[in-house]
Parts: C-alpha cells; structure tokens; sequence
C-alpha cells in the first residue's frame, strides 16, 4: 500500500511540475480542431456565445490560461496546474467509489 502511495504522488508532483514548468513553453500555433477549422477555412462560422461559455468555469478561464492573472506564462501554469489538480481528484474520486475494498482473510 505504501508503495502505491509514493508511485501516485510521485507522479502527481511530475504532473505538476510539467503543468507548472512547460506548459507556459508551449506552442502558441492553433492546434487541433482550430488549425482545422482554419485549414478548413470553417473558422468565422463558430457559435460566438456557445452553451459552454455559460457553464460557471467559463468565467475563470479562458482557452489555456486564468483570466484574472495578467502575465500570460503564469496564467497558463495556474490553469495547467488547476486542470492537472481537477483530474487527479476525478479520478481519485471515481477509484475510491469503484475498488472495493478487499475483506481481511480469516484463519
């Protein structure tokens, strides 16, 4: 048991540390459905107030950074660090409500 806990936050801490260190390196080229949709020339078509803009954390953050952080490098690694944080607890949380918990043996 104890051997899992350090294998798990052991690598929590190097997710971490990417989100916190890299990410704010990262390429600033479009990446994925928007360099298609610029490829595509389908870009000008996308909803401008969209349902997901009305979801709660739509008002925190903003593509790959936090709205109210000025600096751009350190905005993106709080997002990088909050979103890291945000699945680590998701499945932390779904492990903990699935995995039984395993009967002591009896002599």
């Amino acid at each position: 048991m104890h051997k899992n806990r350090v294998f798990l936050f052991s690598g929590l801490f190097l997710a971490l540390s990417i989100a916190a260190f890299i990410s704010p390196f990262a390429s600033k080229d479009p990446d994925g459905l928007d360099r298609v949709s610029q490829d595509l020339k389908f870009e000008d078509k996308a909803i401008e107030n969209s349902s997901t803009k009305q979801l709660p954390f739509a008002n925190i953050f903003d593509e790959y950074s936090v709205k109210s952080v000025p600096d751009q490098k350190a905005s993106t690694a709080l997002a990088g660090i909050t979103g890291t944080l945000v699945v680590f607890g998701l499945a932390w949380g779904v492990g903990k409500l699935t995995v039984r918990k395993s009967e002591p043996k009896q002599k």
